[in-house]
């Protein structure tokens, strides 16, 4: 069986970087000429566009990953089995797990290069392509957040009301210090401005309550600069900053997020397990396609290849509704990440104990 592992991992690999580079290529000339007018419009520079380009393919090299692993297993499986190669494997006394194994190297091997692309190289064509959009296609700069709860100390909380990135401006400050589940002292603010000859905050309109066993202690002023542990950057932060974040960079930001408190701390957490959890998608789609595409057809291997698109648009589009449950907080998010794989994984024991091969 050597000589057949090696060349079924050779036509795998072969014809699944073909695929890839068909989709990406397809899928970059629409996006070119979709934005071509908007290039020409804002006299974007063809090095920026082409390194746009380079990093958008990175991305959608990770997003296709289950289509082109799944569209190589069933093209490699049935063209073999169309010409009887499996009878003839199976007649010889080899098993089908045995028979399996190329292909489950070959899947394992995209596996790890998947996995090392989505912690370290993927990350940073994300954050270019992000860049490149923020700079050359999106008009509007300015970002508004809303209902901010940030844990700025062990006992000190901060809530914004609205924050604009413009002007690094908060709106409805509030600063509560709680010890022992009751509130101690409490600084209220119109609004608060980040002060760049000091380096730090200053609350306009600002009211102060310290309260005590006796009573409370009160007072106001116009303005009060503050220390907090947070700057600008905190706020100034791409939608999808999560992505592009390289591993160990992202386990720094969640444990910082968890030491604040911070309400968006679940959007990295999923990202993280997202990045575990996608190298196992290439495994049990591969099993589950030399399964279902095993099997000799009069009609060709056009049916096997259709089922394998909608297979896996079908894995796509499961992964995405389970991962937005996982952000809204519907669902535990190491759980609802994986339930792709799990339910994909015992679609394919169902499989390999009911299909005829």
């Amino acid at each position: 069986m050597k000589i057949l592992d090696k060349l079924i991992i050779k036509d795998f690999l072969k014809t699944y970087f073909f695929v890839v580079l068909m989709l990406i290529m397809i899928v970059l000339v629409l996006d070119f000429t979709e934005k071509n007018d908007a290039f020409i419009r804002n006299k974007v520079p063809a090095k920026d566009i082409l390194v746009y380009l380079g990093n958008y393919g990175l991305y959608l090299n990770n997003l296709l990953t289950p289509i082109t692993v799944f569209i190589s297993v069933i093209f490699i499986t049935s063209k073999m089995a169309g010409r009887t190669e499996i009878v003839a494997i199976l007649s010889s006394g080899t098993s089908f797990v045995r028979m399996l194994f190329p292909f489950l190297f070959s899947a394992s091997m995209i596996g790890i290069v998947s996995f090392l692309m989505n912690g370290w190289i993927l990350p940073g064509a994300t954050a270019g392509v992000t860049e490149f959009k923020s700079r050359w296609l999106e008009d509007d700069k300015f970002f508004t957040q809303q209902n901010i709860h940030i844990k700025v100390a062990p006992d000190v909380y901060a809530y914004i009301s609205r924050y604009y990135t413009s002007g690094n401006t908060g709106y409805n400050f509030t600063l509560e210090e709680i010890r022992e589940g009751k509130l101690v002292a409490k600084l209220s603010a119109d609004r608060i401005v980040w002060d760049t000859a000091i380096n730090s905050w200053s609350a306009k309109n600002w009211r102060m309550r310290v309260l005590h066993e006796g009573g409370e202690y009160y007072t106001v002023g116009e303005s009060l600069d503050t220390l907090l542990s947070i700057t600008p950057n905190d706020f100034d932060l791409p939608i999808n900053h999560h992505e592009t974040l390289k591993l160990p960079a992202l386990n720094r930001q969640i444990k910082v997020l968890e030491e604040r408190g911070a309400d968006n701390v679940n959007f990295y957490k999923i990202e993280k397990y997202v990045r575990f959890m996608s190298p196992f998608a290439a495994v049990i789609l591969t099993f589950i396609g030399v399964i279902v595409s095993a099997k000799k057809t009069r009609g060709g291997s056009g049916f096997q290849i259709a089922l394998g698109f909608m297979l896996a648009f079908v894995y796509i589009i499961l992964f995405l509704l389970s991962r937005t449950f996982a952000e809204a907080g519907t669902a535990y998010p190491i759980l609802a990440v994986w339930i792709p794989n799990i339910v994909f994984a015992a679609t394919g024991l169902v499989l390999y104990k009911t299909v005829p091969r």
